[in-house]
Protein backbone atom coordinates (compact mmCIF):
# COMPACT_ATOMS: atom_id res chain seq x y z
CA UNK A 1 0.00 0.00 0.00
CA UNK A 2 1.36 3.38 -1.53
CA UNK A 3 1.30 6.32 1.41
CA UNK A 4 -0.26 9.42 -0.74
CA UNK A 5 1.85 12.59 0.31
CA UNK A 6 0.03 15.98 0.02
CA UNK A 7 1.62 19.97 0.40
CA UNK A 8 4.73 21.35 -0.53
CA UNK A 9 7.63 20.21 -0.43
CA UNK A 10 10.45 22.01 1.65
CA UNK A 11 12.42 23.06 -1.45
CA UNK A 12 9.19 24.64 -3.17
CA UNK A 13 8.41 26.39 0.11
CA UNK A 14 12.28 28.26 0.36
CA UNK A 15 11.59 29.32 -3.26
CA UNK A 16 8.99 31.44 -2.47
CA UNK A 17 10.25 33.05 0.45
CA UNK A 18 13.17 34.05 -1.60
CA UNK A 19 11.05 35.24 -4.89
CA UNK A 20 8.82 37.27 -1.95
CA UNK A 21 12.05 38.52 -0.33
CA UNK A 22 13.54 39.92 -3.91
CA UNK A 23 10.40 41.42 -4.70
CA UNK A 24 10.48 42.96 -1.30
CA UNK A 25 13.60 44.52 -1.48
CA UNK A 26 12.87 46.04 -5.34
CA UNK A 27 9.59 47.49 -4.05
CA UNK A 28 10.66 49.10 -0.48
CA UNK A 29 12.87 52.00 -1.88
CA UNK A 30 9.72 52.76 -4.63
CA UNK A 31 7.32 52.72 -1.92
CA UNK A 32 9.58 55.10 0.14
CA UNK A 33 9.39 57.75 -3.05
CA UNK A 34 5.87 57.29 -3.03
CA UNK A 35 5.78 58.77 0.62
CA UNK A 36 8.11 61.67 -0.33
CA UNK A 37 5.93 62.63 -3.58
CA UNK A 38 3.14 62.24 -1.76
CA UNK A 39 3.89 64.91 1.29
CA UNK A 40 5.52 67.03 -2.00
CA UNK A 41 2.08 67.05 -3.03
CA UNK A 42 0.52 67.75 0.19
CA UNK A 43 2.45 70.82 0.34
CA UNK A 44 1.70 72.00 -2.86
CA UNK A 45 -1.79 72.17 -2.29
CA UNK A 46 -1.16 73.71 0.80
CA UNK A 47 0.64 76.17 -0.79
CA UNK A 48 -1.53 76.69 -3.61
CA UNK A 49 -4.54 77.44 -0.98
CA UNK A 50 -2.10 80.35 0.83
CA UNK A 51 -1.71 81.71 -2.90
CA UNK A 52 -5.24 81.92 -3.41
CA UNK A 53 -6.23 82.96 -0.09
CA UNK A 54 -3.84 85.78 -0.06
CA UNK A 55 -5.54 86.86 -3.37
CA UNK A 56 -8.74 86.28 -1.83
CA UNK A 57 -8.50 88.28 0.74
CA UNK A 58 -6.91 90.87 -1.44
CA UNK A 59 -9.58 91.22 -3.74
CA UNK A 60 -12.53 91.04 -0.92
CA UNK A 61 -11.14 93.77 0.90
CA UNK A 62 -10.34 95.84 -2.47
CA UNK A 63 -14.05 95.44 -3.43
CA UNK A 64 -15.55 96.46 -0.60
CA UNK A 65 -13.28 99.42 -0.18
CA UNK A 66 -11.97 99.00 2.90
CA UNK A 67 -8.75 100.36 4.76
CA UNK A 68 -5.79 98.17 4.02
CA UNK A 69 -5.54 96.92 8.31
CA UNK A 70 -9.51 96.30 8.13
CA UNK A 71 -10.18 92.91 8.92
CA UNK A 72 -12.32 90.71 6.33
CA UNK A 73 -14.95 87.79 6.87
CA UNK A 74 -14.04 84.63 4.93
CA UNK A 75 -16.56 82.03 5.12
CA UNK A 76 -17.81 83.44 8.27
CA UNK A 77 -14.42 83.39 9.94
CA UNK A 78 -12.86 86.76 10.94
CA UNK A 79 -9.63 87.43 9.11
CA UNK A 80 -6.86 90.29 10.67
CA UNK A 81 -5.37 92.42 7.98
CA UNK A 82 -2.48 94.21 7.06
CA UNK A 83 -1.56 96.27 3.83
CA UNK A 84 -4.41 94.95 2.16
CA UNK A 85 -3.18 91.41 3.07
CA UNK A 86 -3.99 88.77 5.59
CA UNK A 87 -1.80 88.94 8.41
CA UNK A 88 1.24 86.31 9.02
CA UNK A 89 0.92 85.22 13.06
CA UNK A 90 -2.41 87.60 14.20
CA UNK A 91 -2.18 88.65 18.13
CA UNK A 92 -5.66 86.94 17.90
CA UNK A 93 -4.91 83.72 17.03
CA UNK A 94 -3.68 81.65 14.11
CA UNK A 95 -6.97 81.25 12.82
CA UNK A 96 -7.28 84.54 12.09
CA UNK A 97 -4.36 85.30 9.74
CA UNK A 98 -3.85 83.11 6.67
CA UNK A 99 -3.87 79.51 8.65
CA UNK A 100 -7.65 80.49 8.75
CA UNK A 101 -8.20 82.08 5.44
CA UNK A 102 -6.52 79.37 3.82
CA UNK A 103 -8.65 76.68 5.73
CA UNK A 104 -5.67 74.57 6.30
CA UNK A 105 -6.54 71.41 8.39
CA UNK A 106 -4.93 70.26 11.78
CA UNK A 107 -2.23 68.08 9.08
CA UNK A 108 -0.22 71.67 8.60
CA UNK A 109 1.32 73.25 11.93
CA UNK A 110 3.15 77.03 11.96
CA UNK A 111 6.32 77.73 12.84
CA UNK A 112 7.38 81.60 14.06
CA UNK A 113 4.26 82.26 16.32
CA UNK A 114 3.81 85.07 17.92
CA UNK A 115 7.29 86.35 17.69
CA UNK A 116 7.14 86.26 13.84
CA UNK A 117 4.79 89.81 14.34
CA UNK A 118 1.94 90.91 12.53
CA UNK A 119 4.03 91.67 9.19
CA UNK A 120 6.53 89.07 10.00
CA UNK A 121 7.25 85.53 8.34
CA UNK A 122 5.53 82.22 9.29
CA UNK A 123 6.40 78.86 8.11
CA UNK A 124 4.00 76.54 7.25
CA UNK A 125 4.83 72.65 7.77
CA UNK A 126 4.06 69.15 7.10
CA UNK A 127 4.98 67.40 10.81
CA UNK A 128 4.36 63.97 9.85
CA UNK A 129 7.64 64.89 7.56
CA UNK A 130 10.54 62.47 8.63
CA UNK A 131 12.90 65.44 9.51
CA UNK A 132 10.48 67.91 11.65
CA UNK A 133 10.56 71.64 9.67
CA UNK A 134 11.74 70.75 6.50
CA UNK A 135 9.06 69.97 4.45
CA UNK A 136 7.22 73.43 4.40
CA UNK A 137 6.94 76.82 3.06
CA UNK A 138 6.86 80.85 3.95
CA UNK A 139 4.05 83.20 4.21
CA UNK A 140 5.65 86.76 4.55
CA UNK A 141 2.76 89.42 5.53
CA UNK A 142 2.68 92.16 3.50
CA UNK A 143 4.97 95.34 5.12
CA UNK A 144 3.82 98.68 4.93
CA UNK A 145 6.18 101.54 4.65
CA UNK A 146 5.08 105.15 4.89
CA UNK A 147 2.39 105.10 2.04
CA UNK A 148 3.70 102.22 0.27
CA UNK A 149 2.82 98.43 0.95
CA UNK A 150 4.76 95.98 -0.47
CA UNK A 151 2.94 92.99 -1.05
CA UNK A 152 2.40 89.75 0.40
CA UNK A 153 4.34 86.72 -0.47
CA UNK A 154 4.53 82.53 -0.34
CA UNK A 155 7.83 81.15 -0.50
CA UNK A 156 9.56 78.57 -2.47
CA UNK A 157 8.66 75.07 -1.04
CA UNK A 158 11.41 73.82 0.93
CA UNK A 159 11.52 69.81 0.01
CA UNK A 160 14.56 68.76 1.23
CA UNK A 161 13.14 66.63 4.27
CA UNK A 162 9.93 65.17 2.80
Amino acid sequence: MQKKSSGFTLIELIVVIVILGILAATALPKFMGIQTGARVSVLSGARGAVSSAMNIAYATQTSQNLGSNVGITLDGLSIAMIGGYPQAWPAASALSGIYGAAGLSSEYSIVGGAAAGLGGTTTITIPSAPVPNSCAFSYTAATVVGTTVIPAKVGAPITTGC
